[in-house]
């Protein structure tokens, strides 16, 4: 009987098929090896250049120690009653705080790492806090804003919106730079609520410039207007001298003043 399935083929038939995948898969591998061999290495260096890169950024990056409890620093003020101790950590040497971005100290800021340590069962709240440098002239020194640390390192005029006469558009002076912020924000303060049992700290800047050097000798800081947190009470008030860290500091260049000439 005969069959009308089609035929196998033949073997020369399914030898030539069998060799015509062999060349397309070959084909594809050599495009593959030439595709590898030429982009492969540019995306092997650009990976190590940017790893490279991450990694010095990380290591050029610094930061200031972590804080430790306000009665391990040895300029401090502790309330045992109110269950609050506060100190302050002045640095008046630029290596020692070269994790800033921008030349403070060299400019006449003066930054000062204030601790609030809260040893009690309730929350305190800082949101009027008022914490002055007092010179031992009598100078009081609020904490200077981002306007005013823009204003002393990059302008001598005003950061605020000015208006000409007779031309009621408002003229924005240059904005805060962006380092400052970014200094704010990494090593101010990240909340105005220390919570019980818990410790809050951050970077403020005084701007001692116009105060008689060595401006730390016989300085203070005054902290006032410490609430709790549901605001019914208010602490009494908090006075730091300066010259306890001077004595733990005898190196420091607050206590080697250069004579002016």
């Amino acid at each position: 009987m005969n069959s009308h399935r089609n035929p196998r083929p033949s073997r020369p038939i399914r030898a030539a098929a069998v060799q015509s995948t062999t060349s397309a898969r070959a084909i594809a591998f050599a495009a593959l090896r030439s595709i590898f061999r030429t982009a492969l290495p540019s995306i092997i260096v650009a990976a190590l250049l940017s790893l490279s890169s991450t990694l010095a950024r990380a290591a050029d990056h610094k930061a200031p120690p972590p804080e430790s409890a306000a009665s391990t620093y040895p300029a401090n003020d502790a309330h045992p009653d109110e269950h609050l101790t506060i100190a302050a950590e002045p640095c008046d040497e630029p290596k020692k705080c070269s994790f800033f971005r921008l030349s403070y100290i060299q400019n006449g800021l003066l930054p000062v790492r204030v601790i609030f340590t809260n040893d009690g069962d309730r929350a305190l709240q800082l949101d009027e806090v008022r914490i002055q440098f007092l010179s031992a002239a009598g100078d009081k020194l609020p904490a200077a804003t981002e306007e005013e640390i823009n204003r002393r390192l990059f302008t001598l005029h005003s950061t605020q919106p000015i208006r000409i006469p007779l031309i009621p558009i408002p003229i924005q002076r240059t904005p805060i730079d962006k380092k400052i912020t970014q200094d704010d924000d990494e090593f101010g303060f990240h909340g105005t609520i220390v919570n019980a049992h818990s410790t809050l700290a951050g970077y403020l800047f005084y701007d001692i410039r116009g105060i008689e050097q060595p401006a730390l000798a016989h300085a203070l800081l005054y902290i006032k207007q410490i609430r709790t947190l549901d605001g019914k009470l208010e602490l009494f008030d908090f006075t730091i001298p300066f010259d306890k860290w001077l004595t733990a500091n005898p190196n420091a260049p607050s206590n080697h003043p250069r004579k002016q000439p």
